[in-house]
């Protein structure tokens, strides 16, 4: 029962699904790191095992072993006993003729007792054998287990490592976004066309006060022209208006519109 016991304790580690319990891990590495330890140690607890049920079926193929061998030597003493007894009984010997019987049928005894030693324990021995040979197979399965898993494990720890790498690098560039180069390019070139714009400003302001300043002149010209024909007027030396056969009166300097109508 105990042999059982072991070889179904050792069939379900076997069976176990490794990436089931992958899926539970909270903290990969960590979990991981004990999965591969406990694994490990019930490894180990099944090779003790094994090389105990191993052990006691080499005890056992010992004993079949001496008790083959005792009923072999048994075999051969109770023939030299039954020829020395043939021996004795040729010489006319009988009492050690009879002697020498008794001890063939002694040794022709434990012979059977021997082989029937050996006939019993033929079956047990069978039966630890494959008991054996399962539990080789579910060490080897338990091994080739914790290899997929020490494999995973690394796998998934490198993954681990590499995602938070990856997390960090991205924290980083949000941290020095205020940094980009490009977002600075960007600020760079808003400021110049802010100064653009303003320098427009300036140009547009500096044209319209150069349009007036043209006005003005033009007014003052208008006014000299003035002084100087109303000059010429009060000398006499007024030039004759466009389509004017005489010559022209001189007007008070408070011009009222019906003053017109009156000249």
């Amino acid at each position: 029962m105990v042999k059982q016991s072991i070889f179904g304790r050792m069939a379900q580690l076997a069976k176990a699904n490794i990436n089931a319990l992958l899926d539970q891990a909270e903290d990969p590495q960590k979990m991981l790191d004990q999965m591969v330890r406990d694994y490990t140690n019930n490894i180990a607890e099944a090779e003790s095992a094994v090389a105990q049920t191993i052990g006691n079926l080499r005890m056992l193929q010992d004993d079949y072993n001496e008790d083959i061998k005792n009923a072999q030597d048994w075999g051969n003493k109770a023939l030299a006993a039954s020829r020395k007894a043939d021996e004795f009984r040729s010489a006319g010997n009988a009492a050690d003729a009879q002697k020498f019987d008794n001890l063939a049928k002694v040794a022709l005894q434990r012979q059977i007792s021997s082989e029937n030693e050996a006939r019993a324990a033929e079956p047990n021995i069978a039966s630890q054998s494959e008991v054996v040979d399962r539990l080789k197979t579910g060490l080897d399965q338990m091994k080739n287990k914790l290899n997929q898993l020490t494999s995973k494990r690394n796998e998934l720890v490198a993954r681990s490592k590499t995602a938070a790498a990856q997390s960090q690098v991205h924290d980083a560039l949000r941290s020095i976004d205020i940094l980009d180069p490009t977002s600075e390019v960007g600020r760079f070139e808003e400021k110049i066309r802010r100064e653009e714009a303003k320098v427009r400003g300036q140009q547009e302001l500096a044209a319209s006060s150069l349009d007036a300043q043209f006005n003005q002149l033009e007014d003052l010209g208008e006014q000299t022209e003035i002084e100087a024909r109303l000059a010429a007027l009060k000398s006499g030396n007024a030039k004759p208006a466009i389509g004017a056969g005489g010559t022209a009166s001189a007007s008070s300097s408070t011009v009222d519109e019906a003053d017109f109508d009156k000249l």
